[in-house]
């Protein structure tokens, strides 16, 4: 018997519909639903309903309050400063043409480096004493020694030395992403409005910005979740030390689990978490991409 159109893509979504239903909702079911027992870390073990307990015991712990605000400022230095050099790179790009396309693949192989292994190649960079960077530092002659700027000791600037890698890694994916949607940006109004003597910071703050907005938002957002679920970047270069200075909310959640043996606090900070990213994320859609307002 044929199959009709609507039946024939059931038949094709059924295998991936199922995927998600096994492997993505079931478990975030489990897991939202375990913020509200007490779990015994024993697999098998006893559990017990509390409730909103558990919520309650994170929303007053110093710790996810500290790491909280940590992992905001963490998110906000890497997504700004990321945009800022990628937005600038791919306007270079873009005026260059053609020419910048051996550039281009150069500027992308960071993406090609797992997370670990740029956390251990920076850890070498800026670690105490003997780091690559201080000794560079100190051979032209802006440090006297090589243990005068601690970057992963320091608790006033560890969190924006482990930010480092991250920035490094991924600003090539908002080069790609904003240089992308240059491509569309039509050009007949760029030239319109040079020959009308629109200075360059008017044109990207009034033309070029508003076109890229719908871009801008997809980049923003994805990178932002991102940045802000850091975990093995920080892990691998201080473990979230020294002082907690760069224990983010990854890093709680997963100390909680396995350290302090308590599933059921680490679902609901984890719960609380992704709540917070999803608000974040749909306020940045209507507030960048503004869906169904004038897209330009």
């Amino acid at each position: 018997m044929r199959l009709t159109d609507r039946r024939f893509a059931l038949v094709l979504i059924a295998p991936a519909a199922v995927f998600l239903a096994a492997f993505v909702a079931w478990p975030l079911l489990r897991f939202v639903s375990n913020a509200f027992y007490e779990i015994s870390p024993m697999a098998g073990g006893p559990r017990k309903f509390v409730g909103f307990e558990n919520f309650a015991t994170a929303f007053s712990s110093p710790a996810f309050q500290g790491a909280a605000l940590r992992t905001i400022v963490y998110t906000v230095i890497v997504v700004a400063l990321e945009f800022t050099f990628g937005l600038a790179v791919a306007l270079v790009f873009a005026a260059l043409g053609s020419r910048s396309a051996v550039f281009r693949t150069v500027f992308m192989y960071p993406l090609m480096v797992a997370p670990v292994v740029a956390g251990l190649l920076w850890r070498f960079l800026l670690i105490d004493n003997f780091g690559i960077l201080n000794e560079l530092l100190r051979r032209i002659g802006l440090l006297h020694s090589t243990d005068q700027i601690g970057w992963l000791s320091n608790p006033k600037i560890a969190l924006f030395a482990v930010a480092m890698p991250d920035i490094w890694l991924t600003t090539s994916f908002i080069t790609l992403v904003l240089f992308a949607g240059l491509q569309n940006v039509p050009g007949d109004v760029i030239e319109a409005a040079r020959i009308d003597g629109v200075r360059f910071p008017t044109l990207l703050l009034r033309i070029i910005l508003p076109l890229l907005r719908p871009v801008i938002a997809v980049a923003l957002i994805v990178r932002g979740i991102d940045a802000a679920r850091a975990f093995d970047i920080i892990l691998i270069q201080t473990n979230g030390g020294p002082q907690d200075s760069t224990t983010t909310l990854s890093l709680l959640i997963y100390r909680t689990m396995t350290r302090n043996g308590d599933p059921g606090l680490a679902s609901a900070m984890g719960t609380v978490y992704l709540i917070v990213m999803l608000a974040v994320a749909a306020i940045a859609i209507f507030a960048i991409w503004r869906p169904g307002g004038d897209e330009a």
